[in-house]
């Protein structure tokens, strides 16, 4: 097709001819094949439409700099939506340059009426980023924050010099510094980067020096990759007062994530056309939206929770509620997990009940694709389902150690087995909260069995955590001590006859209720432990003392150990 100045633009159109129509544009120093991978996701339910911008591509290259201006740009892109789409809206996806130029495009008069929703990558309003450079400098806090993109941005002074960065692309130092930065980045052609240095020496200078914000009257979702090496995420978030329909979504990728993680990045896209196009606001847009009055610490979170049909698994279903999140729980005794559900939604967020044996892996599995498909990929998890068990090593039979290691420990495991990949596929962050024990760094000669699992579940969530930090995922091992719950009447006391056993188990109750640290108290604890991502959180008083004596005197808690705690 050919723009309003003779330029001739490669347009191709792809995907289902009946869906909505989405327009991608490609940034710098790209082509429209960029988006290849986007596409294909997209193109299973849309009309995709990818154009190579001027200078890119099979698209005429204009040797003129004033033919690279953004009004040019912006023009450009409405020719091409009225091209493929003479009437009715579109939706917008960019990605770098082509977010810059999108941006102004929909913040001005030539496709007002025309754009349905926009989705922006890694690359803010030119006008904008000038007025929040602006603010930045007015107060000392700023700052350092100015100063850091200032940083991520030098490549933009380079490209500003006449000559150097042509020669840089000439002799292929551009291509492999790219590649060392952006390993995503697949290898962009010479012609492209070259031809494309103009949008930089057209625009930068006079739109960052007088910027003049304009306000976009659609609704705009921006995609943030956290490990953007360019751009950093509040120059192109803290917009909120030029975008009053915004959303805010901070993706685990890099700055060509459009590459490496195409499905994410169509899955976002895609989840905000289908609310604009009339279906449902899904979870991850509410929680992204910018200043909206929600309600509580966990607003629009998803979070699950096993063993929560009792003690301090429904302490925290019920805790999380409050604050705003909607809940899972499982349980083994179905009208335990019943109840606990029916108590969620008292407090007007959402919740399911599910009964699910924490030690069947095929069970657990099952479940995770259920509560995916039924309420999406969850936030935060909390493994916490587990029994108690007590008495000397010598007499805890192979039945009672498969017992315990298949509930406290293989429980945990499957837990995080079913969840943790489709939290990392999502690449949203999120939080696995593991229940171990003070018992897992406070030696006992009645609870070896017990405490075994329970350091293996710190030892296990500590490794994690290194593993899924750069996925954005937090792990965290609670370690509660004598907490008053049920699960001490159910505890099992090896190597007794049955009616010491219930005696057992009668007196270790009255202690605890005795010692008065309640189920809530963890919860509180627990919560407190997500919103600070703690690695491993103590909780009753003995616990943190517990665990600053395990690391400056290990020797005195073993000698501890020897006493005689028999109930």
């Amino acid at each position: 097709m050919t723009a309003s100045d003779g330029v001739r633009l490669s347009v191709r159109v792809t995907g289902v001819a009946d869906g909505p129509t989405v327009v991608l544009v490609h940034g710098y120093p790209d082509n429209g094949s960029m988006w290849d991978g986007v596409a294909a996701e997209l193109g299973r339910r849309h009309r995709v439409v990818v154009y190579d911008v001027r200078g890119a591509g099979e698209s005429d290259k204009p040797r003129e700099r004033s033919a690279y201006r953004l009004d040019q740009l912006a023009a450009d892109l409405a020719a091409v939506v009225d091209a493929v789409q003479p009437t009715g809206k579109v939706h917008l996806l960019a990605h770098d340059w082509g977010s810059i130029q999108t941006w102004h495009a929909v913040t001005g008069d030539e496709l007002r009426g025309r754009i349905a929703s926009y989705t922006s990558i890694s690359g803010p309003s030119l006008d904008h980023a000038g007025a929040w450079f602006r603010a930045q400098l007015r107060r000392p806090s700023g700052l350092p924050r100015a100063l850091r993109q200032f940083l991520h941005s030098y490549y933009i002074l380079l490209f500003q010099l006449p000559l150097v960065p042509e020669l840089f692309w000439r002799t292929g130092l551009m291509r492999a510094l790219m590649r060392r930065l952006e390993p995503a980045e697949a290898t962009p052609a010479t012609a492209d980067g070259l031809n494309g240095l103009e949008l930089y020496r057209a625009n930068i200078g006079s739109r960052l020096s007088r910027p003049v914000p304009r306000t976009a009257d659609v609704p705009v979702q921006v995609l943030a990759p956290t490990g953007d090496a360019y751009v950093t995420t509040p120059l192109q978030t803290e917009i909120e007062r030029w975008v009053p329909d915004l959303r805010v979504r901070r993706l685990v990728g890099s700055h060509w994530i459009t590459r490496s993680d195409p499905g994410v990045v169509a899955a976002a896209t895609a989840e905000l056309i289908d609310h604009v196009e009339g279906g449902e606001e899904s979870r991850a847009l509410k929680r992204a939206r910018v200043g909206g009055a929600e309600r509580g610490r966990f607003p629009n979170r998803l979070v699950v929770v096993t063993g929560a049909g009792s003690g301090i698994g429904r302490a925290t279903a019920l805790a999380f509620a409050d604050e705003g999140a909607d809940v899972v729980v499982t349980d083994l005794d179905p009208a335990a997990a019943t109840e606990t559900a029916k108590l969620v939604r008292d407090k007007g967020v959402g919740a399911g009940e599910y009964t699910v044996d924490a030690a069947d892996s095929d069970a657990v599995a099952r479940f995770a694709e259920q509560v995916r498909a039924e309420f999406g990929v969850p936030d935060i998890v909390v493994n916490n389902a587990g029994i108690g068990m007590s008495g000397p090593f010598l007499d805890t039979s192979l039945a009672d150690w498969e017992k315990v290691v298949d509930v406290n420990l293989w429980g945990v495991i499957h837990g995080c087995r079913a969840f943790a990949p489709m939290m990392v596929e999502r690449a949203e962050g999120g939080q696995i909260v593991n229940l171990a024990s003070a018992a897992a760094y406070l030696p006992s000669k009645v609870l070896t069995a017990y405490g075994t699992t329970k350091a293996a579940v710190l030892a296990l969530s500590v490794g994690l955590r290194a593993e899924l930090a750069g996925a954005g995922i937090g792990v965290t091992a609670i370690c509660p001590g004598l907490v008053n719950t049920n699960i001490t009447s159910t505890t099992r006391f090896v190597g007794v006859a049955p009616d010491e056993e219930a005696r057992r188990q009668k007196a270790s109750t009255k202690l605890y209720a005795r010692r008065g640290f309640g189920p809530e108290k963890v919860a509180r604890d627990i919560l407190r432990a997500v919103e600070r991502d703690r690695a491993i959180q103590p909780s009753t008083p003995e616990a943190k003392v517990a665990l600053v004596l395990s690391r400056l005197t290990p020797g005195l808690l073993r000698a501890a150990a020897k006493l005689d705690v028999t109930p």
